[in-house]
């Protein structure tokens, strides 16, 4: 007998609409446990997306944008003590605790302070520095005071880092010098030394060094050693500092190098000129010649300077604000002194007008930045004290 096999044409209608409710059956129930397990979880390793990622790895945050997925709307875990915050989204980062317009990146790899340490361009980084100087010194120099920058440099030992801005323009020249190839040169053209400062040690720039010089170039050096400096500084807890002066024309008392102590910390001055004993220019006063500054005063006095005001002029009174007590943290070194030359520099680098002499127009101008600056930080104290609730007429401004 002839054997036929069923062809589809000659199927019973009830078999085809069994297998389209079975087909559908399995539809529905698919979706609806999809729905009710959207994470499926299997050997620590999340398979809500695309990329497989450990649980055991934290995520660092969640940037307040537009989801990636559908389950990214979930809750993050907020870690309230670090401002880290903890999402199942690990593709993104937000890091509130990190500095301002880093907070997209993971906190190890952020490095907030840099420093003036000089590098090679081969071998180990690891092994670029023999030496990580501990304090800074800056010379505002014109290459005719070389022979004296020349001497300052060398009472300078190797755990200073040297850096010279240069107002004239002149830098390779100073290449005849050995030390010159381990200092940093920094040229703008008839620029002040506190000019340069704002713009080139923001305290995050030279967070390594523990005190800071910023002097001029006409300094006598002959009985100065900054090593011993610095200990006196330590020992007496002075953070903000200069060496004692010698010269023929001491505009303050309180700068005069006294020939019977280390240090000195107040002073007696003209009738008249110290209302206030602790104040200056008795006390908690040093001027901005040969000034020497601890790295947590001079986070102080760096915010303190004005981009306009390129003199400095003023802020010797002001530096007081900067620590406290002022009359015991500022002081003159009195052992380890120096000699002010007063060569004419940087102020015969000015223009002539209205018949004045170049170095006559740089001193106008030194008074009228004294002025402005006297202006704005009264205005600004009294602007404070008006919002905090005070009245500043009953408030003596110290």
């Amino acid at each position: 007998m002839k054997n036929f096999s069923r062809s589809p044409a000659c199927r019973k209608p009830a078999d085809s609409t069994r297998v389209i409710l079975t087909t559908f059956a399995g539809v529905l129930i698919g979706f609806f446990l999809g729905a009710s397990f959207p994470t499926l979880t299997i050997n620590g390793f999340n398979l809500s997306s695309g990329i497989l990622i450990s649980d055991e790895v934290p995520t660092i945050g969640v940037l307040s944008q537009p989801p990636l997925s559908s389950h990214s709307s979930r809750k993050s875990n907020i870690s309230s003590s670090s401002g880290v915050h903890r999402s199942n989204n690990t593709s993104q980062i937000w890091v509130s605790s990190n500095p301002s317009g880093a907070e997209r990146l993971p906190p190890d790899i952020v490095v907030a302070e840099s420093d003036l340490y000089l590098r090679r361009l081969w071998g180990n980084p690891n092994e670029d520095l023999t030496i990580r100087q501990k304090y800074l010194v800056a010379f505002t120099v014109g290459y005719n005071q070389r022979n004296t920058i020349d001497a300052a440099v060398k009472k300078f030992s190797e755990n200073f880092t040297i850096v010279l801005f240069h107002y004239d323009g002149r830098v390779t020249e100073w290449d005849e010098f050995e030390w010159s190839k381990r200092a940093i040169h920094v040229s703008a053209l008839k620029q002040t030394k506190w000019w340069y400062a704002k713009r080139f040690f923001h305290p995050d720039i030279v967070a390594p060094y523990d005190y800071m010089f910023i002097w001029d170039e006409d300094l006598g050096v002959e009985h100065f050693d900054a090593e011993e400096y610095v200990k006196l500084v330590k020992k007496h807890g002075l953070e903000i500092s200069q060496p004692g002066i010698e010269s023929n024309r001491i505009t303050w008392k309180m700068t005069q190098r006294r020939h019977d102590m280390e240090v000195h910390k107040e002073t007696d001055e003209k009738p008249g000129r110290c209302p206030d004993k602790r104040l200056p220019p008795c006390a908690a006063f040093i001027e901005i010649m040969a000034p020497v500054f601890s790295r947590e005063a001079w986070r102080c006095v760096w915010h303190m300077l004005q981009n306009d005001l390129v003199h400095g002029w003023g802020i010797d009174f002001a530096l007081r604000k900067c620590v406290e007590p002022a009359h015991d943290k500022i002081g003159v070194v009195d052992s380890q002194w120096v000699i002010h030359q007063g060569l004419p520099s940087l102020g015969n680098q000015g223009e002539a007008q209205d018949g004045k002499a170049p170095w006559q127009g740089v001193r106008d101008r030194c008074k009228n930045e004294w002025k402005v600056f006297n202006d704005r930080l009264g205005q600004a104290e009294m602007k404070y004290l008006k919002s905090m609730g005070m009245d500043p007429a009953k408030l003596r401004m110290t």
